[in-house]
């Protein structure tokens, strides 16, 4: 099979300007240094993406895969592991209209605006459309040379690529976000309506996300995957690791740790992480929030500063609250940094206010850790309460302390959760994962 597939989100971001020629032989991901020339870009979409279209190549599934992304001053080409990474810009000016378009989307997909049909006419959503009738020419422009056999388009920022992309070839589309028609303004609706029926078949992380698939009246095949990672990535950090963490953060050998791994945006809900375990008071217990901003919020990506204006406001609720010594700000961990702190941590919180999924459980899971998962989640689908987790609502930051304040005081419940977690952890593997998108996949293209 001959796949593109298209992301915002690019696989890496270049930590200096690295710029070439289009059309010159790609620069090799292997021939560079991580750390130093460049780093994976965080997020659930490039964690399942890159292994997944990998796994596929090596079991035989792909004969081309080309991957289509966002990379403002990354060279255009790029390749890894039998991959061809296309990076494309956007001018500065329009490169800030397309975000301010797609974070009012974003906003409202989640139910914090409530936009009028005005915003259709706006400068910004011109910014947002151009962007992606740009992708559909170089994607008409790789076609003609590849002959691709299916276009595997990702998330809500590209979802109107599909209407503008008029080729007689299959068009799968993976929608990542949380996914409730009851926030989505009624004016809005119908143009959805549209570029979802663009689509042959649309991919969805949550079986409840299927029901608003059908009430905006999409037509096409509609499909429950939950989202998947590559599970054996995930070793155990040797004690060196863990005790550098340790140094680092001034975490002491008798503390507990309570673990939150999430990009930095109010959506996210740290806050509500932070008042929950102030209220729970427990002594010799630190909150450690790692994460810093999405590829929109970095300054390698796309410049917006909501991350920064949020990591502000965090610091100053942990003062208010007087946890200010007990909440540590990690910001970015390099993958063996984040297992140690996994390995390290007692029970793993996931406080959003409203998440597509939730991987970072699937990842606490691996290490047999006991998760708090926000009722709100996406993932909360797969909890079982008291099987495998337990639920709260992040609204309420005295039920998040209470049942915080049960799991750091039984251990056989701790631990009963933390095994149910990781029996149930095999529902997200990337084995499972590629057996049922190449299901999907080869229906589309009639193999």
């Amino acid at each position: 099979m001959r796949l593109c597939l298209v992301s915002q989100t690019p696989l890496v971001l270049f930590l200096r300007e690295r710029r070439q020629e289009h059309g010159t032989v790609p620069l090799k991901l292997s021939s560079l240094s991580e750390g130093e020339d460049y780093e994976f870009t965080a997020g659930g979409v490039t964690k399942m993406v890159y292994p997944l279209l990998r796994k596929m190549r090596e079991g035989g599934l792909l004969e081309v895969a080309h991957w289509v992304s966002l990379n403002p001053g990354a060279p255009p080409l790029l390749s890894s592991s039998g991959l061809l990474l296309h990076h494309l810009e956007l001018e500065k000016q329009r490169l800030s209209g397309y975000g301010a378009a797609k974070e009012t989307l974003w906003r409202t997909l989640h139910g914090l605006s409530r936009e009028t049909v005005d915003f259709l006419w706006q400068d910004e959503f011109i910014d947002y459309t151009y962007f992606n009738r740009k992708c559909a020419e170089f994607l008409l422009s790789l076609e003609k040379e590849n002959d691709f056999d299916l276009f595997y388009i990702h998330d809500f920022q590209m979802l109107p690529l599909g209407h503008m992309l008029n080729l007689l070839k299959p068009k799968l589309f993976r929608w990542h976000l949380p996914f409730d028609e009851t926030l989505l303004p009624e004016e809005w609706r119908p143009l959805l309506s549209l570029y979802f029926n663009s689509y042959e078949a649309v991919v969805v992380s949550c079986r409840k996300y299927l029901k608003t698939l059908r009430r905006l009246g999409y037509r096409g095949k509609s499909v429950h995957l939950y989202p998947y990672l590559d599970l054996s990535l995930y070793g155990k950090p040797t004690r060196e690791e863990v005790e550098a963490l340790c140094n680092r953060f001034g975490i002491g050998e008798d503390e507990r740790v309570v673990l939150v791994v999430a990009r930095l945006d109010p959506m996210k809900g740290q806050d509500r992480a932070i008042e929950g375990f102030a209220k729970a008071g427990i002594p010799g217990t630190k909150l450690m929030l790692v994460g810093d901003g999405s590829f929109s919020s970095s300054k390698k990506g796309m410049g917006l500063s909501k991350a920064e204006r949020w990591l502000g406001y965090l610091r100053g609720r942990a003062r208010e609250l007087g946890v200010e010594d007990r909440v540590i700000f990690a910001g970015y961990l390099k993958p063996r940094e984040l297992q140690a702190a996994y390995e390290r941590c007692e029970v793993v919180l996931l406080p959003s206010l409203l998440e597509g999924f939730g991987l970072v459980v699937i990842e606490g899971w691996v290490y047999r850790k006991p998760c708090l998962v926000s009722r709100r989640a996406g993932v909360a689908e797969l909890i079982k309460e008291g099987e495998n987790g337990l639920l709260f609502d992040p609204l309420l930051p005295e039920e998040l302390a209470e049942k915080l304040s049960l799991l750091l005081s039984d251990e056989r419940l701790a631990a009963s959760l933390g095994e149910g977690g990781k029996e149930t952890s095999s529902l997200c593997s990337l084995e499972r994962g590629v057996e049922e998108e190449a299901k999907v996949m080869r229906e589309l293209v009639g193999e």
